[in-house]
Order: structure tokens, then C-alpha cells, then sequence
């Protein structure tokens, strides 16, 4: 049970996402060669903050309305339910939710965190609210032909949604039984974002195209994938695309078999192009669906309101259920989805292994578990070898930052046995990994699980575990200003200086005025849209530091301000760096940009 599945309701609109691009660059995280140009609108001949430099972060539905749902019987909701037209919304009693990249070196997992979905009429009444758990993009790609920039691109998102609370909800059939489908109190929610415009100025600045769908959860499921029949695109060969690209237009699509409904349902909303950025699908003719050799049906679709109305969502086949043949020869063969001209395509990967949560924040002396599920032909595969293996290929990282060592920061098995339901559970132990990147804290390092008896057939470069593992920290006792804590407050301020606007970070009176406001917002669970900092990047020992400072002021009443440090030499002030410029062919500052520098891209053009 999932959002993939019979019970299930569709939604579309406009997203806006607004970061500050200040951060994109990881040269920018020096304090010491920093310019307050880096703070301005840029271009590819003058980076500076590149296109967003004044962006809060914040992220936002926009009157994301409700085109179709679909009843556990396979019907569709009849015209007379109010759930059609109502709205997928966010919270209405606190701040935006927050986008936040895992690091500079690793931008393509963005996290939205502290958003809450509510489901409510056009007047405003919610009938169902809960929390999205925070969950990265997966699978973003080239969908829309053009320049390299985040325009052309499509990504999806999937999670859950937990602490649900629901008002009266008898008067909408559908919403009464996805009430009543959802007894471990969580809805699965999957959405596609795409169309993305960061053209500063533009009267759609920072927004872009949303579509999703919602169905009932349980605990004993994942929680960001679906366990299913995941069909993987191969990549199109002597291309270094900043984006994956097909080799044979369809992208990555995953389906579920049912055998209550004898149906199919296969979600191809993060596969197919549009002819221009947040367009309507693409005309690729007849898709067919394909078990083994052997032609299953159409796979309806359309160039029209199709996309909004489904989310790419397709019980298949359409017109029939699935005989008891077809269910047996299903068991057995792999999927194929075509079209007749055969520039269309993509195929399942009989076996397939991947992490359910993708992102991992860390501090030295951590131990967590990563959940591996395997499946065999989209079932859980139980006595299955998963290997695990660094690979920080998909990582990015300008000249001269190196990414993913120590090795000896992050320990884990080589391999691990799936139990029931394919599940096997990978402990990592965390140790401190010193200061690599001098002066960004931590490193980022690539995991990649594999099955041992597999030769190829799965091709998902994005199919790895990513960590940020913090460096450790010791402040001075008791911790001061000057003693630990101004060039963490430093360099947030000149990376985020939206903040200025309510206050300097960098200035000690301007943060000693703000000591209640700065308290609360440091001891926030990161999950809180209010919490700082914004990039959830500071570590356990910096965040108790901080509030340890904040908690324990001085016989002036302030927090210690400690003694200042020796004023550096002339010659240091000058020795500033100027980043590297953006491809011409590049936009500058967003995920265009940040895959532009994946370590095997920078390899394969060696």
C-alpha cells in the first residue's frame, strides 16, 4: 500500500522554491577570502551570488487544486465528492517550509524540511493535516530540451506524512476511505516538480510546475520508495549532460502489481519529455506496456490536461483486469515499456536494491542504520547479498576541494544479507573525519549498494546513500565569541544575507540584542521550519556550544564576548580567491551548475 496503488488522489499547481544561491559555491564558505560582491546578483562572466543571492529558503504549494481520485474498487470518485476541487496546501498556522541542500559538494538531494500537508476546501477548512518527513529529490533529469539549466530538469519527491489529524470528513466518500485505509496514521505522497524558472526578475521567479498524488502508507512499508518493479533508464552513451539523460527518451518509472484489483499501476510521471520546460507531455505515439516478449496493453496517456489530471499515474490495463495467466507470466518476466518506433523505452531491472532514506546527517561517535531493500521482478527478495561500496562519483566539488575522505570517517559492512521482506539493515559507525575541507565543516561521502548476483542490469546514477559527517568540535571553556563561536555566526551571515534583514550574524551587539530570538531558533528540532540554520549543517557539539553561549551570559548581561584575535597582516587581506565562472553553456548557481561539477564528469573529460 502506497500512493501507487487503487485508492489514491491526484493533485497539480505551482511550487515555489526560493534558496539563496550564495551557498552554491563552496569557495564561498571562506571566511578569510569572502567579498561582499559574493552577496550580489551574479552572471556566468561575474559570478558572484549567482541568481538568487537574497533567497530565505523558503518553500511553498501554491493553489495546488484536486483533479482526480480514485476509489479502492478501481472507480473514480463521483462527480458529487467535494474532494474533487479541494486543495493540497501548506500549513496555515506557521512559517514556509524550508529547501535545504545536504552540503555544497552534494546539491543534488534537496530536503524539504518542515513542511506541512493539509488537505482543505476552498474556504479554507482543513479536513486532514499532517507533517511531510523530511525526503530529498530523487531522479532528477534532462526532461525539456534547451540550455543546461534548471529549467530543462524534472525530479521527484516521495515520503510520508505523519501526525495526521482529521476533522470531519462524512461528507467526501473518498476522503472517508482514505481515512479509514490509514490505520497506522501515515498517507504516501509522491510529486514531480518541473518547469522551474530562475530568471531573476521574471514575473514567475523561483516557481515552477507541481504534480502529485496521495494514498495510504503503512509501517511495515518504505517510506520513500515503493517496493515495486522499478523500470531504469540507461544513460545515453558520450554524453556529459549535467542532468541524466536517456539514452532512449523514457526515464526512470517504477510500477506495482495488484493482485486485489488485478491491475498494474505504473507511475510514469517522472519519465516522459516535454517539447519545452513545464510544458505539456510530449507525443511519443502508442506506448505499450511489455511483459517479457509477450505485448500486454496500451499504456494510455496524452499530450493535454493528462499530466495534471493523473500525475502519471495509469491503471493498467485499462479496460480489462489481469487474467490469471498474465498474473503467473508477470511473476516471472521482466517489464517493458515502448513505443512502436522503438525511440521510446525503458525496461525493468529484474533486480534491484536501494536505501529507503538516501540522506544522513552525522556526528563523529554516531552509529545509524541504513534500511537496504531488495526485490527479485518487484517482490522482496529474502537471502539476497547486498554489497556496499564508497563511490563519491555523484558527488560535486570545485578545484581544490577533495570529497569523500578520510575513508576511515565512515565504517560499514561490505555486504549484507536481506531478511524478510527483503529488508536488510546496514550499521554504519561515524568517527571524526577531521578537517579535509578546511574551512567547510565535515565531508561528504557516496555509498552505493549493489546485488551481488547482479551484472549490470540496474543503472541508477542516483541510487546512493549520501553523508555529511561533521568534523568534531571542542569550543574554548566556556565557550566565547571571540574563543569558538564568530566565525560560525560568520560565515552563516555572509552566506545567507537575507538575514540581514532581521539582523547581522556577524555583529556581536547586533546578536547579543537578539539573545531570545537566536535561543529559541538554535534550539529548535531541525524538522521546525523555524530552526536555525537554515541548512540543518551545524553539528551537535557546534549547536550545544551555541546554546550553552547563549544561556550563560556574563556579568554584563551579555554572552561572552572573550578577548579579539591579532588583527591578520595586509598581505592576507588580499589573497582573497575568485571563484570559477559558469560554463558558457551553464546557468550559473543552480543544480545545472552544482552537476557540472560531478566528480565523473571532471574524470571522464581528463
Amino acid at each position: 500500500m502506497s500512493y501507487l496503488g487503487p485508492l489514491r488522489m491526484h493533485f497539480a499547481g505551482r511550487f515555489q522554491a526560493a534558496p539563496s544561491t550564495v551557498n552554491n559555491d563552496a569557495l564561498h564558505y571562506d571566511n578569510t577570502t569572502f567579498l561582499a560582491e559574493y552577496q550580489e546578483l551574479g552572471d556566468p562572466q561575474n559570478p558572484r551570488g549567482w541568481w538568487n543571492p537574497r533567497g530565505d529558503a523558503d518553500w511553498r504549494l501554491i493553489e495546488c487544486g484536486v483533479t482526480s481520485a480514485w476509489l479502492a474498487d478501481g472507480t473514480a470518485t463521483a462527480s458529487g465528492d467535494p474532494v474533487l476541487g479541494m486543495l493540497v496546501a501548506d500549513s496555515d498556522r506557521r512559517p514556509p517550509a524550508k529547501l535545504v541542500d545536504l552540503d555544497p559538494c552534494q546539491q543534488m538531494v534537496s530536503t524539504i524540511w518542515g513542511l506541512e500537508v493539509r488537505i482543505a476546501d476552498r474556504q479554507g477548512n482543513t479536513l486532514v493535516r499532517g507533517a511531510y518527513e523530511p525526503a530529498p529529490f530523487f531522479d532528477i533529469w534532462n526532461r525539456a530540451p534547451g540550455r543546461n539549466s534548471d529549467r530543462i530538469a524534472c525530479a521527484s519527491y516521495q515520503s510520508v506524512i505523519t501526525d495526521l489529524v482529521w476533522a470531519d470528513v462524512g461528507a467526501s466518500p473518498f476522503l472517508a476511505a482514505l481515512r479509514q485505509a490509514s490505520a497506522d496514521g501515515l498517507l504516501s505522497i509522491k510529486f514531480m516538480v518541473d518547469g522551474y524558472n530562475d530568471h531573476f526578475g521574471a514575473d514567475e521567479f523561483t516557481r515552477g510546475r507541481i504534480v502529485g498524488t496521495i494514498g495510504p502508507a503503512r509501517n511495515d512499508e518504505p517510506r520513500q520508495m515503493v517496493l515495486g518493479r522499478q523500470l531504469v533508464a540507461k544513460a545515453k552513451p558520450g554524453t556529459s549532460e549535467t542532468f541524466f539523460t536517456p539514452d532512449s527518451v523514457l526515464s526512470h518509472s517504477v510500477a506495482a502489481v495488484d493482485r486485489g484489483s488485478a491491475k498494474i499501476y505504473l507511475d510514469i510521471g517522472n519519465a516522459l519529455p516535454t517539447p519545452i520546460p513545464g510544458g505539456d507531455i510530449e507525443d511519443q505515439g502508442e506506448l505499450k506496456l511489455y511483459v517479457g516478449e509477450h505485448e500486454l496493453c496500451p499504456v494510455p496517456y496524452s499530450t493535454g490536461d493528462w499530466y495534471a489530471q493523473s500525475a502519471g499515474v495509469v491503471a493498467l490495463p485499462a479496460d480489462r483486469e489481469l487474467t490469471v495467466a498474465e498474473l503467473e507470466q508477470l511473476a516471472g518476466s521482466p517489464l517493458t515499456l515502448k513505443n512502436a518506433a522503438g525511440n521510446a523505452q525503458v525496461a525493468e531491472a529484474p533486480l534491484y536494491v536501494r536505501a529507503d532514506q538516501l540522506v544522513y546527517r552525522c556526528d563523529p561517535g554516531e552509529k545509524l542504520t541504513v534500511r537496504l531493500y531488495a526485490s527479485r521482478l518487484g517482490e522482496p527478495y529474502e537471502g539476497a547479498t547486498v554489497q556496499l561500496a564508497f563511490d563519491p562519483s555523484q558527488l560535486q566539488a570545485p578545484e581544490p576541494i577533495v570529497v569523500g575522505l578520510p575513508l576511515t570517517a565512515v565504517d560499514f559492512p561490505t555486504s549484507v544479507v536481506t531478511g524478510a521482506g527483503g529488508l536488510a539493515a546496514a550499521q554504519l559507525t561515524i568517527s571524526d573525519p577531521g578537517n579535509e575541507r578546511k574551512f567547510i565543516d565535515g565531508q561528504v561521502y557516496g555509498i552505493r549498494p549493489k546485488l551481488a548476483e547482479d551484472k549490470g542490469s540496474q543503472e541508477d546514477q542516483y541510487n546512493f546513500v549520501s553523508l555529511l559527517v561533521w568534523s568534531g568540535f571542542e569550543p574554548d571553556e566556556p565557550p566565547t565569541w571571540y574563543g569558538s563561536l564568530q566565525p560560525i555566526f560568520q560565515q552563516y551571515a555572509n552566506l545567507y544575507p537575507v538575514m540581514q534583514d532581521f539582523l547581522d550574524l556577524s555583529d556581536y551587539e547586533d546578536v547579543c540584542a537578539n539573545v531570545k530570538l537566536l535561543r529559541l531558533a538554535f534550539g529548535l528540532e531541525p524538522a521546525d521550519p523555524n530552526s536555525m540554520p537554515v541548512t540543518r549543517d551545524l553539528s551537535s557539539a557546534k549547536r550545544a556550544a551555541i546554546g550553552r553561549w547563549l544561556e550563560h551570559p556574563g556579568a554584563d548581561g551579555k554572552p561572552l564576548k572573550g578577548t579579539p584575535p591579532p588583527k591578520p597582516a595586509a598581505a592576507d587581506l588580499q589573497s582573497a580567491a575568485e571563484p570559477a565562472g559558469a560554463p558558457a553553456d551553464v546557468s550559473p548557481g543552480g543544480k545545472a551548475m552544482a552537476a557540472a561539477r560531478r566528480l565523473s564528469i571532471r574524470e571522464a573529460d581528463r
